[in-house]
């Protein structure tokens, strides 16, 4: 009865985002104790403290590149969107072009960037997110880019990671942006 509730909220959120979450249906259907430890640890990813909406998504969308090549890029985009993120802000961080960015958004893409490469102007970005948004916004950017790389590895990690796609911003066939795989 659980399984069937669940397989059935998976089913919603694919059909309202247009994507495939056959891998959690696959982690379900091979451990429902992995699935519910793997739901309680995205957890990471929802968490937002003093950080501006555009600056958020842009640590996430910067940190789903780096696992991801499309889907869940697309998912991520979607979801901005959904919030109120401008197509402009999203086109800039896909192309990677943050100078096009206002500072508190470009921050956070940056601060991203240097983590998930493990780039050696981390430090200074930290002292930099700190002194822009204090410890409550670090660790909003800390556990979301932590937590968002969680669904591209599992997907990956379960073999369900071999689509790449262009991501589409809003409807026009000019905001389509091809990601190499890993980038970031």
């Amino acid at each position: 009865m659980l399984n069937t509730l669940i397989r059935w909220r998976i089913a919603a959120f694919e059909r309202r985002y247009g994507y495939d979450a056959g891998y959690l249906h696959e982690l379900l259907r091979m451990s429902r104790g992995g699935f519910f430890r793997f739901a309680r640890a995205t957890a990471l990813a929802q968490h937002r403290q003093d950080l501006p909406l555009a600056a958020w998504y842009a640590a996430k969308l910067v940190a789903t590149r780096a696992e991801d090549c499309g889907p869940c890029t697309q998912l991520v985009v979607d979801m901005a969107r959904e919030e109120g993120v401008s197509d402009a802000v999203l086109n800039a961080l896909l192309r990677d072009e943050l100078e096009a960015l206002d500072p508190d958004t470009a921050l956070a893409g940056r601060y991203a960037r240097a983590v998930v490469s493990h780039a050696p102007e981390l430090g200074e970005l930290i002292e930099s997110v700190h002194q822009r948004w204090g410890d409550r916004g670090l660790a909003s950017l800390a556990l979301t880019v932590t937590g968002t790389r969680l669904y591209p590895m599992l997907k990956y990690a379960l073999g369900h990671g071999r689509a790449c796609q262009q991501v589409r911003v809003g409807d026009s066939t000019g905001s389509l942006v091809s990601l190499p795989r890993h980038a970031a």
